[in-house]
């Protein structure tokens, strides 16, 4: 139950917070369902007597019921005033909660879990060993006994036993169980439950056990026959112990099964427990192996009435109390005990004339004074009612028996006197009969004539031997027979003598009864008065136990003794009096002060007394500075307060009796005591002066007489007397005397009391105890007292009250206090916190009470009060001191540490005091300490102040629910607005001083600002205008606010603040406040205009990136969002304001966010930007960042190694080569050789994992965020990202669509039109692009491994390409070649890719258009190019088998039979299209040219597939050579001319180096002739990079069906292109360590006119190397502009069939494709169909690739046994609808290096020289040329370290380093391929690096 419920309603149910419920039915209407904790639980004893039992951790059941008990000793502790426990107890508890909330949440690890629990139970144990004076109970439920050898009744006793002392705490609990080993009264639960009580907290420790003896009533020996004997004996059994610390750890409501041990030998069964405790193994063992005894076992703490009220349930099905020996450590009054315990020790008998020791059996008895057995009062323990008798147990044939049975006889205190016990002694015979003979008996007397009872201790009884027969009955034969030894007289030896002998040990526990014979004196001292002198001096001697039983008649006889002989007993009644009360002071008999108090009341008679007691008392004060030995003085003292209640009682009865007689006697008697004592108080006495102590006593117990003094004298008397005593007290005293914090606790005490609560004497007391206040309190001393006197007398000052008495009050307190008060939290708040708990505990207590005390201070004083204060500051620097002091003090008040955080209350009441106090005090602001007395330090203490004040989490009803800040501001107002308000009206008064706070005060009032209240950021905004125009005025410029306002918004705006609508508030024109026209129209209207509204444009755009980062930094956010984010602020920093600092802080933001990431090539870059600010120099570098204090030299050496690592880790070796080389140039100019050593082994680790290790290469996609829902930095703009290992177009969609889950995909590749760009949504159009590599020698070299080259293809591009089929004009659904075009766009970055982001924005799109006889030709050419590379590969058995080739070849022959090749001539070859299209000559003829190279190709390579088909394959080969012929005549083909039979068909062996450069060409047979490698005018060889999507997918198809493979090809084109889907894409992609090949092809100056947009394709090439077309000259050439003009078209189609270029055949590499998506390979005479030039010739190398479509998969490497395969060569021109696209090839190199040819050259005349002239024309450029560019559309940093020169003669890969060095800038010749016309231009100059000042 989590709240008490009264159950008012109809069948409702009371509950009780805590108590337990149980639900049988779901209930409904009886109580809250909200007010219960539902928890899983089980039952015990299912019945009426249930016990519901939580099913959790026993250690979570024991904390939480340890906790509960501590929560009400917690409160009784601070009711006592034990502050250092109170606060050690709290400190502890909230520890232990905290463990217990771990616990339940159970996200703990097995070892944690352990870990806690001993934690747990440490805390626990130290709880419990506490001096609580509280008690706890053992509750025990006996189960059952489980063995094998049972069949006997057994009795099971349980004490709890002290294995320090040896000796027991408890009397016993006894159960009887049946032959089954279970309890035989099973209905009867208090026979078997029962509650050990009052345990003190000592007897919980580890060596405290419960030690359960076990007893068997059946024969003497366990195995004898039933029908030996039938007489039942008691014999031994077994033991068991565990110990009660186990209960503490163990689950103690669960059962326990303690294993039960028998004794080796019976003779030391008294002590086997203790045999067992100490683990003396060779003296028990193991009763049985199964044997075990069932227990519940459970620790319960409080008293016994709490017990009660807890758990109710237990004591209502009844259990058992089992008492302990002797008084709790509490003894409380009216507590009635009388119970006398008797422990039979041992015996020593004789044989008694027989053979062997005897079988001895005690029987016990007690009877009374007239000899009679008394009833039912002999107990063997609880539990089990008390008998006539009791039977001890038996040992076996042993003369000294020793049994230590304990019995209880719980005689009344009424038959006590006469009775006595008797002991009779049996043998127990094992014969037939089993008789029991008596042989003797032993008594002893309970109680002494003389009234005192018999002596707790060790008694040695006479055995007095009898018959058997005996007649005991008559006690009064043998009551006067001695019956202790120790009390023989000293002439009877022979009973002395004698051997025999029994002993027993008593114990008496008794509240009525004593065995003190001193008491005894006392309390009958009329019977003996000669004895009253020692009684009186005896009674000290007494213990207190003794004293408070007798406490009334003890006091009822001083008191008789002083009414009847004052004069000669008065001193020592006085002192037994002065002892008996502090004797209460104890802790053991504080609880009988409420029995003194009754006394006092109800039953003290000493009228007379008073004038003997305050005689006493002032003769005591009086000697007290005399006095040699204060410590009775001190005793006396310490009495006060009772005394002074026995003398104002003892006068009251007197007045009663009298009708108030001597009234001015008494009243003097009282006046001349407090003389005395006010003379003794005033003495100035040394520190160790015993006077000082007993001064210190006195002050401790004077405020307790306050009460008793109202009884009688008036409030201003008592006020009187209080105050001349306190004011007594000496005025100076040492810091560390103990007589100052007595004197603050008594003022405390007089401050607390009923005395000071009226008002009247509050007047007359509270100067006195201001004085001593702020004596204390100035010298920081005693503070805690100090705030709790402060804390009590603001509590009783209310407004309500009578306003002089009040106005007084506060007048007094502010003029004393309220200066210190503000000084000492000062003091304390400013303090180092102390390392202890208690320490740091107390300090936050006493600082948020001197808060709330400053607090209710200020909210008593009034407008007069203000003024009176401030008008009593006689100086300037008074008042200054005193303005900054509070102001200070405010800003403490209004930390968020200084209130728990759920305080809100407090913090609003906290701030409507403060913005009070600030109104008042800012008018003496402005009239002291402005103009001539202007003080810049309070004006800024004000500002910081308020600023802060308004920008308090507290105060920001934003993030309120609407009812909370309804309520806040119907009674508060909003403050912020208030505070607002004054800043402004402040800032306003300054004039010409607000010079003083620019900048300073600049990113405060910004923060103001940033609040999101309009009408606080309308005040506040008008303040900047006002700054920029002070600031202009005196500097010209307003340089220092601009540079302020964006430092300050940059940390502001990360820290949260600011929104969207701040940023247009800028910028806006709303009005502002009051008369005030907006920021921006404010600024319009002055002369400095144009820079104002440039600064708010730059803030507003700062603004604008500063919340997006805010945005994507928010927990969740994607990293690549992140990443974007942070590249978009780093460059404004870096590009419009130049803030350095600002800067290199996001570039390690950055590079933090990139290695999270994993992003280490981006990471390395990134880190870069830094390095190049860097120089090689010795100058020092402050502390940065993470940085320590170093050289430049040093940070930069740094700065390359982590760049060298992550370029490492991103497998970026070739950049990381580089800055090792720089690196190592240092340590060799160093002669620094060990690095140098290892900085060269590192550069050739690189070269290694260059050549050894597997790189990847990405994949890159074009996205554009369309939409005004984007950030700023993506909003309507286009990017090329760069993907991640093994990413294709499908997850790289389905990433971004995570990244942003609202957006919405565009399914198509067109621009969009401004509706997209203008819609308040997301729109993501996404497609994959191929790369444009610049590196193209690298890539064109031959011999170049792969690994090297993949690194070229994908690293330093800039440009991107992708085309988009499309039909231009009339679609011929015949034949739709006819107007297929391609749509090919180029997109320039802003910066290459890797950099420092995966993403960089587009900063220009290019786009070209392909005409379908250009996308034809590409097409054949490709598919030649393949066909060529798969023969070669063949031939030279680099194939495993042959299925590439069959597939390629039944493709192509299949396709052109169906009708492929035909529907080119339908398209192109008749006479419409060739009139048509004069232009187009050159193109026909090539076209031709090629479908009958075609055809070549294929005879060529059915030869070879005809030598290499297994026999499998045979009917195939035979079909396609069938097909062939078919083909050939459909081509109209008959056989080929001549020059086509005479032309060999030429394949490059794949090696340069093997390549046989004979310059006469031999002809290759199908039988596998030499090889001849020709060189080929294809130069590019780069890979193309290119994804599959449903665009490609559908050109490819569309193509296949063209070609005869589908029937309907309209429906394919009909298509809506999309790239962003990828449900047809290609399921195949590359490996990586295939290279692909593209065409060669770039379109590009589509300027140029149509007629000579094709001509400067062949100007590089030699005559060998030109088709027909090259008799059309060089456009370039104006002599030779209009030749191809006068060449008509029948001219160029003859021309064409005239050149055959089949010499032409190089090395590819070949990649594998679906069905539709087939890699084709490009010639290179029309790569260049829009106008750009070729490169000249280079060494061949792998051929250019393919590209289709800008989305379509990548593929690499065609796998000759994928069963995918199958028809992947459909066609020879199965690809005709995708277009051609190129990387960055010869196509786009420009003239610069190689002037065009001036004619033909013949086809042999390519030597070994020329060779090797191209190879060193062409050599590869170092890894980082890339890192400069020639494009001047914007100067971009290059990094200083990195940027390579360029060399007339490049060097080989690698360059040495010295050619690294020698520039720091590259000039880009006019050939570079990224010029488009040709023309050289300056090189950009490299901009130099920032130099960092100190960072």
């Amino acid at each position: 139950v989590l709240a008490s419920f009264r159950g008012t309603v109809q069948h409702g149910l009371p509950l009780e917070i805590g108590d337990t419920v149980l639900f049988i039915l779901s209930p409904q209407g009886i109580f809250p369902c909200t007010y219960v904790h539902l928890k899983n639980a089980h039952i015990k004893n299912k019945g009426q007597f249930e016990t519901v039992i939580p099913t959790e951790d026993s250690v979570i059941t024991e904390m939480t019921s340890t906790l509960r008990d501590w929560g009400a000793m917690w409160k009784r502790l601070y009711v006592k005033n034990e502050g250092d426990l109170f606060h050690r107890l709290w400190h502890v508890m909230n520890e232990i909660l905290d463990l217990r909330r771990q616990v339940l949440v159970g996200h703990l690890t097995n070892d944690r879990m352990k870990d806690v629990k001993q934690h747990i139970t440490a805390r626990l144990d130290w709880g419990n060993e506490l001096d609580w004076c509280f008690t706890h109970h053992l509750f025990v439920h006996m189960k059952s006994l489980m063995s094998s050898n049972l069949g006997e009744e057994l009795e099971v006793f349980f004490h709890i036993y002290d294995g320090r002392e040896n000796r027991p705490l408890s009397e016993r609990f006894f159960v009887r169980l049946n032959k089954n080993g279970v309890p035989k009264s099973p209905e009867k639960t208090e026979r078997q439950c029962t509650l050990f009580v009052d345990l003190g907290s000592s007897d919980l420790r580890k060596d405290v056990y419960i030690v359960v003896h076990i007893m068997r009533i059946g024969r003497m020996g366990a195995g004898e026959k039933k029908n030996l004997c039938s007489t039942q004996y008691r014999r031994p059994f077994g033991c068991a112990v565990v110990s009660i610390a186990d209960l503490l750890t163990a689950d103690s409501k669960d059962d326990h099964l303690l294993k039960v041990y028998a004794c080796t030998t019976e003779s030391e069964w008294y002590q086997i427990h203790e045999n067992i405790i100490r683990k003396v193994n060779s003296r028990y063992n193991l009763s049985g192996s199964n044997t075990g005894l069932a227990v519940s076992l459970q620790l319960l703490h409080g008293d016994i009435e709490q017990l009660r009220r807890e758990y109710m349930v237990l004591f209502t099905r009844g259990v058992s109390i089992t008492k302990k020996l002797g008084f709790s450590d509490i003894i409380m009054p009216g507590e009635m005990r009388n119970d006398l315990y008797v422990t039979l020790e041992k015996g020593e008998f004789e044989k008694g004339g027989k053979s062997v020791a005897r079988n001895v059996e005690i029987t016990v008895y007690v009877l009374d004074i007239e000899g009679q057995v008394m009833k039912s009062y002999v107990a063997a323990g609880s539990g089990e009612p008390g008998g006539d008798e009791y039977h001890s147990f038996v040992l076996y044939h042993n003369n000294s028996p020793r049994w230590a049975e304990q019995i209880k006889l719980p005689i009344p205190v009424d038959m006590f006197r006469g009775a006595h016990v008797r002991f009779e002694f049996r043998h127990c015979s094992t014969k037939d009969k089993g008789e029991k003979k008596l042989f003797g008996y032993s008594f002893v007397h309970l109680m002494q004539e003389d009234g005192r009872t018999l002596p707790d201790g060790t008694h040695e009884l006479i055995i007095h031997k009898c018959e058997e027969n005996a007649n005991l009955q008559d006690s009064s034969r043998y009551l006067k027979l001695p019956f202790s030894k120790a009390n023989l007289p000293g002439n009877n030896q022979a009973v002395k003598g004698t051997k025999e002998s029994f002993w027993i040990t008593s114990f008496l526990c008794s509240t009525k009864l004593t065995q003190n014979g001193d008491m005894l004196d006392l309390l009958k001292w009329r019977a003996h008065p000669e004895r009253i002198n020692d009684s009186l001096s005896k009674l000290k001697e007494i213990d207190g136990s003794e004293i408070v039983k007798f406490l009334q008649d003890t006091l009822d006889t001083l008191f008789g003794i002083l009414d009847e002989s004052s004069q000669r007993y008065g001193l020592k009644v006085f002192d037994c009096l002065v002892h008996i009360i502090n004797l209460l002071q104890d802790s053991k008999f504080q609880h009988f002060k409420p029995v003194m108090d009754t006394y006092i009341e109800s039953h003290f008679a000493g009228a007379l007394s008073y004038r003997d007691l305050i005689k006493v008392l002032k003769w005591y004060v009086d000697r007290i500075i005399d006095a040699e030995h204060q410590d009775h003085i001190q005793q006396v003292l310490k009495a006060t307060e009772y005394i002074f209640k026995y003398i104002i009682q003892s006068r009251r009865l007197f007045a009663l009796a009298t009708g108030g007689q001597s009234e001015e006697e008494f009243r003097c008697c009282v006046h001349e005591l407090f003389m005395s004592i006010r003379f003794f108080l005033s003495q100035e006495n040394k520190i160790t002066s015993p006077v000082t102590q007993t001064q210190a006593v006195f002050l401790r117990t004077f405020p307790a007489v306050y009460g008793e003094l109202l009884k009688i004298f008036t409030v201003r008397e008592v006020a009187g007397f209080v105050r001349e005593t306190l004011g007594s007290l000496p005025a100076t005293a040492h810091a560390e005397c103990p007589l100052e914090a007595v004197k603050l606790h008594c003022i405390a005490e007089t401050v607390e009391s009923q005395l000071y609560t009226n008002p009247e004497s509050r007047c007359i007391l509270l100067p006195v105890v201001l004085r001593l206040l702020q004596a204390h309190m100035q010298e920081q001393r005693d503070l805690v007292m100090c705030v709790r006197i402060l804390t009590s007398m603001l509590s009783l000052i209310r407004k309500e009250d009578s306003e002089p008495v009040v106005s007084e009050e506060v007048d007094l307190i502010v003029d004393s206090l309220l200066v210190v008060l503000m000084r000492t939290i000062l003091e304390i708040t400013n303090r180092p916190q102390p390392a202890g708990t208690n320490m740091r505990l107390q300090f936050q207590d006493i600082t948020g009470e001197f808060v709330a005390c400053l607090l209710a201070l200020l909210r008593q004083m009034s407008d007069k009060h203000y003024q009176q204060l401030l008008q009593a500051f006689t100086s300037k620097d008074d008042l200054r001191d005193f303005l900054l002091q509070i102001f200070t003090v405010f800003r403490i008040l209004i930390r968020p540490e200084m209130f728990p955080k759920d305080w809100t209350v407090m913090r609003l009441v906290t701030n409507n005091v403060i913005i009070t106090t600030v109104l008042y005090l800012s008018d003496a602001l402005r009239k002291n300490f402005l103009n001539e007395k202007f003080d810049y330090k309070v004006w800024d203490s004000y500002f910081y102040l308020s600023v802060i004040f308004i920008n308090q989490p507290c105060l920001q009803l934003e993030s309120f629910s609407p009812s909370k800040r309804k309520r806040v501001l119907e009674k508060y107002g909003d403050m912020r607005v208030m505070m607002g308000c004054e800043i402004f009206s402040m800032w306003q008064n300054l004039g010409e001083h607000k010079l003083n706070f620019i900048p300073a005060m600049i990113g405060p009032f910004l923060e103001v600002t940033l609040v999101p209240q309009p009408d606080l950021r309308n005040v506040m905004i008008p303040i900047f205008h006002d700054m920029m125009d002070w600031e202009q005025r005196r500097s010209g410029n307003f340089k220092q606010v601009e540079a302020k306002l964006i430092d300050k918004l940059d940390s502001l705006m990360s820290e949260g603040k600011g929104d969207e609508t701040y940023r247009e508030l800028f910028n806006s024109i709303i009005p502002l406040f009051g008369p005030y026209p907006s920021l921006l129209k404010k600024i319009e209207r002055e002369t400095w205009r144009e820079s104002g509204i440039s600064l708010i444009a730059t803030v507003t755009r700062l603004m604008e990136r500063l919340l997006d980062y805010r945005d994507c930094m928010k927990l969740g956010e994607v990293d690549g969002k992140k990443i974007g984010c942070t590249v978009s602020l780093l460059n404004f920093y870096k590009t419009e304001l130049n803030k350095e600092e600002m800067y290199i802080r996001y570039i390690h933001k950055l590079y933090e966010l990139h290695l999270k990431a994993q992003n280490y090539t981006e990471a390395s870059y990134t880190l870069l930007l830094y390095d190049e600010l860097l120089e090689w120099s010795e100058r020092p570098l402050r502390e940065f960042l993470n940085y320590p204090m170093q050289s430049e030299w040093q940070r930069k050496e740094y700065l390359h190694l982590t760049i060298v690592q992550n370029f490492d880790r991103g497998k970026c070796w070739e950049n990381g080569i580089i800055l090792c080389r720089e690196l190592a140039d240092q340590y060799e100019s160093y002669y620094d050789y060990r690095n140098l050593s290892k900085m060269r082994m590192m550069e050739a680790s690189l070269y290694d994992k260059i050549m050894d290790q597997q790189r990847l290469e990405p994949e890159f996609f074009r996205v554009g965020f369309y939409g005004k829902k984007f950030p700023f930095f993506l909003r309507n703009k286009e990017f090329v990202c760069r993907g991640h290992d093994y990413e294709r177009l499908e997850a790289f969609q389905q990433r971004m669509l995570n990244e942003f889950p609202h957006a919405i995909a565009m399914q198509h590749v067109n621009q969009p039109d401004q509706t997209i760009y203008q819609a308040e949504a997301q729109y993501l159009q996404i497609y994959a692009v191929s790369p444009i590599p610049e590196s193209q020698d690298v890539l064109q070299r031959d011999g170049v491994p792969d690994n090297i080259k993949s690194f070229y293809k994908v690293n330093h591009i800039w440009r991107f390409r992708y085309d988009r089929p499309f039909h231009k004009g009339t679609k011929d659904k015949e034949n739709e070649f006819k107007s297929l075009w391609v749509e090919r766009t180029t997109l320039t970055l802003v910066q290459s890719l890797p950099g420092i982001s995966r993403w960089f924005e587009v900063e220009k799109r290019e786009l070209v258009e392909v005409s379908p006889l250009e996308n034809a030709i590409e097409v054949i050419e490709n598919k030649n190019l393949q066909l060529r590379t798969l023969i070669a590969q063949c031939q030279s058995r680099q194939m495993q088998n042959i299925n590439p080739l069959t597939m390629c070849l039944n493709g192509v022959i299949d396709a052109a039979v169906n009708g492929g090749l035909a529907r080119y001539q339908e398209a192109f070859f008749v006479k419409d299209y060739v009139v048509n299209h004069p232009e187009d000559g050159e193109k026909i003829g090539r076209l031709r040219e090629l479908m009958f190279e075609q055809a070549h190709i294929l005879e060529y390579g059915l030869a070879v597939h005809e030598k290499f088909v297994p026999q499998d394959m045979r009917p195939l080969h035979k079909k396609l050579v069938d097909q062939f012929h078919v083909m050939k005549s459909s081509l109209g083909i008959q056989e080929f001319p001549a020059y086509v039979r005479a032309s060999p068909v030429h394949f490059t062996n794949g090696s340069p180096r093997s390549s046989c450069r004979n310059s006469v060409p031999n002809i290759i047979s199908p039988d596998g002739a030499r090889v001849v490698a020709r060189r080929s005018p294809l130069t590019y060889p780069a890979v193309n990079r290119y994804s599959s999507s449903s665009l490609s997918s559908q050109a490819s198809n569309e193509v296949s069906n063209i070609t005869g493979q589908s029937e309907s090809s309209d429906e394919v084109f009909n298509m809506q292109p999309s790239p962003s889907t990828s449900s047809l894409s290609s399921n195949h992609s590359a490996s990586p360590n295939v290279t692909s090949s593209a065409p060669s092809s770039a379109r590009g100056s589509p300027q140029l006119q149509d007629k000579h947009k094709h001509s400067r394709e062949n100007s590089c090439l030699s005559s060998r190397e030109r088709p027909v077309s090259a008799i059309y000259p060089n456009p370039l050439d104006p002599a030779q502009v209009n030749t191809h003009e006068q060449i008509n078209t029948q001219t160029m189609i003859d021309a064409c069939l005239s050149i055959c270029l089949y010499t032409n055949i190089v090395r590819a590499t070949f990649s594998s494709r679906s069905l539709d998506s087939v890699k084709e390979v490009n010639n290179t005479q029309f790569s260049d169909t829009v106008g750009k030039l070729l490169c000249p010739p280079v060494p061949p190398s792998s051929l250019p690739p393919f590209t289709p479509s800008p989305t379509e998969c990548q593929s690499a490497g065609l796998v000759s046994n994928s069963p995918v395969l199958s028809g992947s060569y459909s066609s020879g021109i199965s690809s005709m609808s995708r277009c051609s696209v190129s990387e960055a090839s010869g196509t786009e190199a420009t003239t610069g290096d190689h002037p065009a040819h001036q004619g033909p050259t013949m086809p042999n005349s390519v030597s070994s020289g020329s060779d090797e002239l191209i190879r060193r024309e062409n050599k590869t450029p170092p890894p980082y040329s890339v890192y400069e560019r020639s494009n001047p559309r914007r100067p971009v940093p290059l990094p200083h370290s990195l940027s390579i020169p360029p060399s007339l003669d490049p060097p080989a890969l690698p360059p040495k380093p010295h050619q690294l060095r020698t520039s720091s800038m590259k000039l880009v010749p006019a050939s570079d391929p990224r010029r488009a016309d040709g023309v050289p231009h300056v090189p950009r100059p490299r901009p130099l690096p920032r130099k960092v000042s100190q960072l």
